[in-house]
């Protein structure tokens, strides 16, 4: 979940981390965070990873990954449920830029965040500068390398589950609410990996 490009340094105005997630809409699955120091070599056509086809998203990924500094952190469906969605979110942010800060044994000057909330004042590990941009996927090539890494992180967690229950198409719907999603869930229950706080679970369970 961490990778950091070998001789890469820190100049002198320090880095800048790009951070977004993956996972916050789906029934099924956990969020996934990526924050990411990109380096003078960025990939062409880094962009939102929403905007790009699936083909692409691969290479983008595999060649951001070899190039950038980079971590990714997961929470766990049990978690989400326990804290909520939106908590869940910003504790993987935080947990994603402690890692990679970490790993680089620096701070950064500025961490940017696709949305309009950051976790500062909202998780206590959180002690990074920070700014949230509306967008900023598609406006930043930090962030930018940040959505396609969560995303492409997460479709692979969720590919990996489908092969142990199988009934709910997720190397198709990557635990998004489809029809086939909530026909599955109708015929065979929740499974483990179930958000159950979330409505179309909590309304199974209940019946």
């Amino acid at each position: 979940m961490l990778g950091v490009t070998p001789g890469f340094t820190v100049t002198g105005d320090g880095i800048v981390i790009g951070v977004d997630e993956a996972g916050r809409g789906p029934l099924a699955g956990p969020v996934v965070a990526a924050a990411v120091v990109l380096s003078r070599a960025i990939p062409s056509g880094v962009d939102d990873s929403k905007r790009l086809s699936a083909k692409r998203r691969a290479v983008l990924d595999e060649a951001i990954r070899a190039q950038a500094c980079w971590a990714v952190a997961v929470v766990e469906p049990d978690e989400i449920d326990r804290v909520n969605i939106f908590m869940a979110t910003m504790l993987a942010m935080t947990r994603a830029v402690a890692r990679l800060t970490a790993a680089l044994g620096c701070d950064p000057r500025e961490v940017l965040i696709d949305g309009n909330m950051t976790p500062h004042g909202r998780c206590e590990a959180w002690c990074w500068p920070a700014r949230a941009i509306v967008g900023g996927d598609a406006l930043e090539p930090c962030i930018s390398a940040a959505s396609i890494i969560a995303k492409e992180w997460r479709d692979r967690l969720m590919c990996e589950a489908a092969a142990a229950h199988p009934h709910y198409g997720w190397e198709r719907n990557k635990g998004y609410g489809t029809a086939e999603h909530l026909e599955a869930l109708r015929r065979h229950g929740a499974s483990p990996l179930h958000r159950r706080s979330f409505a179309p679970v909590a309304q199974l369970v209940l019946i």
